[in-house]
């Protein structure tokens, strides 16, 4: 019998279903192959379906006996390699743990590490809540604690580790802890909460959470205002934050990025850097906060101001934004699309964002900008040929540049995405007096190395 075969027969009698334990050839490159599409690696050996707690603990007990690498995996919507097992072994695929409970009157809700975002905006919207965190894809919100998503609301309501209370957690060995509380703060110990969000499975394996809810906006407008230069609007971004407003989501998207999305929407938009903004509130203030934003956008030499409250216009003016990736995949048919994930302090906006214009431009490199950039966290994206070993190392010279002048700015090499195994390298730097900390706590919590080995931490 092979390793591998052994291996698959010994999970299922673990777990005692048959079903749960999978080592198809399908399935392991479902499990395998990240959504982005430029990480390679290993496939897991074998694939575990998980359904509770308790068997989460059973198979990691069995890896950590016999040694074998864990990767825990949820929507596999990971834009950093997370997923990829580098060294093979079991995928533990978390989507089985559907628990899910809104409890309105403390504007929380304990959801299992499988159920998706938009599951539990259905199930708080019906208690007139919801849970802002949107990091676009409907991920697993396991997920999305264990790479300390963000995205587009960032800017009002934080990332997860602003709205994870508590967590269960089962640790290396197959033990069971619980961290954090059910209330709205607390000063007992040590932060181990925000120790995991964002640990990427190589800490632990999340299998539940106690989430922060948030009553829905009575009303909200979308804005979407055009500039001669990247500059302006960047500027603009930042008075907008700074003004008082407190907008749901402030997104860029440059002339490039515009240029597509009217070739693939069939739009008219002016070919120039736009701001997407969303203010939330009463009508009365929303009168008041669209009148400021758009004094403030005509400062700052804005080209066209248009918004609306009706839903149906708001999803139209939106949708521009949404469907930015699929628009820069229709225009590089054959390409691979690669982005940065840079984040830096608000004042550092305008220039950073300039430097990497300049950047893409002097390297010839077909890329655009967008962000959330009312936190501002920038993307840079990239059309790669990956046949073209020359334009790849253009695009990975221009990345270098991009993050070096993030951090010589006070800025961090990631913002959303997290580190896995393509910014080892850049988190070195960032941290460099901290790396052999990191070391140790890995190595404490985690000390025959199963937990998702390869990420975050570069090579010793």
């Amino acid at each position: 019998m092979s390793t591998a075969t052994s291996l698959t027969s010994d999970l299922q009698a673990l777990v005692g279903d048959p079903s749960q334990v999978n080592a198809g050839d399908s399935v392991r490159r479902l499990h395998g192959e990240p959504f982005i599409g430029h990480f390679t690696g290993r496939l897991p050996d074998v694939v575990v379906f998980p359904r509770s707690t308790a068997e989460v603990s059973a198979v990691m007990a069995f890896a950590f006996e016999r040694r074998i690498p864990v990767v825990p995996f949820g929507a596999g919507s990971s834009a950093e390699g997370e997923i990829v097992p580098v060294q093979g072994g079991i995928s533990l695929d978390l989507t089985g743990l559907q628990a899910l409970e809104v409890r309105p009157a403390d504007l929380q809700a304990t959801i299992g590490a499988g159920v998706t975002r938009l599951a539990l905006e259905r199930a708080a919207g019906q208690h007139g809540l919801w849970f802002p965190v949107d990091p676009g894809a409907d991920a697993s919100l396991g997920g999305m604690c264990a790479t300390n998503a963000s995205g587009t609301t960032t800017v009002r309501y934080g990332s997860m580790r602003q709205n994870v209370l508590a967590l269960e957690v089962v640790r290396a060995d197959g033990d069971v802890i619980r961290t954090g509380a059910r209330t709205m703060k607390t000063s007992a110990g040590y932060n181990l909460t925000n120790l995991f969000v964002g640990s990427e499975g190589t800490l632990g394996v999340i299998t539940e959470a106690t989430l922060r809810l948030y009553g829905i906006p009575e009303q909200s407008v979308v804005v979407r205002t055009a500039f001669e230069r990247i500059e302006d609007a960047c500027a603009c971004a930042v008075a907008i934050v700074g003004g008082g407003l407190d907008p749901l989501r402030v997104e860029l998207l440059d002339d490039a990025a515009i240029t597509w999305l009217n070739a693939f929407n069939g739009t008219g938009m002016p070919e120039r850097p736009h701001l997407f903004i969303e203010l939330g509130g009463s009508p009365a203030s929303l009168d008041a906060d669209v009148e400021t934003t758009r004094e403030l956008a005509q400062s700052f030499d804005s080209l066209t101001f248009e918004g609306s409250r009706d839903p149906t216009e708001r999803s139209r003016l939106w949708s521009a934004r949404h469907d930015f990736a699929h628009a820069m995949m229709d225009a590089h048919r054959g390409k691979s699309i690669k982005g940065t994930d840079t984040c830096v302090p608000l004042s550092e906006l305008p220039a950073a964002v300039q430097f990497a214009r300049v950047t893409m431009q002097e390297l010839g490199l077909d890329a655009c900008v967008l962000g959330h950039v009312g936190d501002g966290n920038y993307h840079v994206t990239f059309a790669v040929d990956e046949s073209d070993p020359e334009e790849q190392a253009r695009v990975a010279a221009g990345n270098e540049a991009i993050v070096a002048d993030c951090l010589s700015r006070g800025g961090t090499c990631s913002g959303e995405h997290g580190i896995g195994l393509g910014k080892r390298a850049f988190l070195a730097q960032e941290h460099a007096d901290t790396i052999e900390l990191m070391r140790e706590l890995k190595g404490l919590l985690d000390p025959r190395g199963i937990l998702n080995p390869g990420k975050i931490l570069p090579d010793a």
